[in-house]
């Protein structure tokens, strides 16, 4: 044991380190995916968090060129119960231990992860802090803070984890956006679809290109005449990290497209559409985050089981029910999973269609914003 998890409330979770030698501080939040942590870590929705993974065996099957859904490992820290250092797997390129040593980006392994994420359920996701830990301390493998006043090192990383930032009130769209346009697709495709960048996975793209769309991705800055100049069939807004209240010029840019343009929000896309509609997003007690949470179309009966990672919601009762429809809630807690506007060709959904990882129910939704591209341009 060479390695400890401090969180804000004093809890404290000791393990061993892999990955790089850092100290780190995020949001300590956890998935309850099976599989996909290459994607889960490359995911830029993950930015400023600490990741623990609920699935017991983690590097197992490596870290391969093709799964990553950006061009770095995003998360702040990882956290899991049994790390594998040897994988097997013939996509296999390379260890999980080499990928976050090349990113700085340091794992805890041995921990009790059901533990940490009882305590994260009952009592909220937290700031915390990863750091080393003399591998002979006579300290338990768990506690509490009652014990902080005979370790002064303890006590330090407890304040540390109480000054790391706060997801609330911070623009990580900005932090995670591309600094220029970017294309892909073929130029003689039917579909010109603009990505809005506010930390897009690879896949999101990739479900674009399969339904025959040219994708150009810009910044999350990006403004309402610079959107249009590129005369896109459509927008998409993407997923990011964060609070999306402080994302305030892509509200005034996706108020401006509405009706001049096809729009389709996922994840923190959806909020944006939301608040840019008038409504009202909060913070969750300790968020949304796996492959394996069942949502109900309210518009079809169909309940299928959706990829989520959020940490915040939108407030049903704060949306225009005279323009806005709530077409998709969370069966575990009846929270806001969809909405869209019953005038204009606008719709979004809080969870991610494009899974990577996660279930396929949902790929359907790219379709869907193809036929409103469609009938849009048809009724041009």
């Amino acid at each position: 044991m060479d390695g400890i998890l401090v969180l804000e409330d004093g809890r404290w979770f000791r393990g061993h380190r892999f990955g790089a030698r850092e100290v780190a501080s995020g949001e300590v939040v956890f998935n309850t995916s099976m599989q996909g942590y290459q994607e889960i870590l490359t995911d830029p929705s993950y930015v400023g968090q600490v990741v623990v993974l609920t699935s017991s065996h983690v590097g197992n099957y490596g870290v391969n060129r093709d799964d990553p859904e950006s061009g770095r490992v995003c998360a702040s820290g990882l956290v899991v119960r049994d790390h594998h250092a040897h994988p097997s797997n013939w996509r296999s390129d390379r260890s999980l231990d080499d990928e976050l040593r090349d990113h700085g980006v340091p794992g805890l392994g041995g921990v009790d992860t059901r533990a940490l994420t009882l305590h994260l359920r009952d009592h909220g996701a937290q700031r915390g802090v990863i750091a080393d830990w003399p591998a002979d301390s006579d300290l338990a493998l768990g506690g509490w803070a009652r014990q902080l006043d005979a370790s002064p090192d303890l006590a330090g990383l407890v304040a540390r984890a109480r000054k790391a930032p706060s997801m609330t009130g911070r623009n990580l769209a900005r932090e995670v956006t591309c600094r220029a346009p970017w294309t892909a697709g073929e130029a003689t495709a039917r579909w010109h679809v603009v990505c809005i960048d506010f930390g897009i996975k690879r896949n999101i793209v990739r479900q674009l290109l399969a339904r025959g769309c040219r994708v150009t991705v810009v910044p999350a800055d990006t403004g309402p005449d610079e959107v249009l100049a590129l005369r896109p069939d459509g927008v998409v807004l993407s997923n990011g990290p964060g609070d999306p209240e402080p994302v305030t010029t892509a509200q005034h840019t996706i108020r401006a497209l509405l009706g001049r343009v096809p729009m389709f929000g996922i994840c923190l896309g959806h909020q944006l559409l939301a608040l840019a509609l008038g409504g009202r997003t909060y913070k969750l007690p300790f968020g949304h985050r796996g492959g394996n949470h069942p949502v109900r179309d309210l518009e079809t009966g169909r309940v299928e089981i959706t990829a989520q990672n959020h940490g915040f919601a939108v407030l049903a009762s704060s949306l225009d029910g005279r323009q806005v429809t709530v077409t998709h809630v969370n069966l575990n807690d009846d929270t806001v999973e969809g909405l869209r506007h019953r005038h204009l060709a606008a719709f979004s959904v809080q969870f991610h269609p494009e899974g990577a990882p996660g279930p396929h129910d949902s790929h359907h939704l790219f379709a869907r914003f193809v036929q409103q591209m469609a009938r849009f341009a048809g009724a041009r």
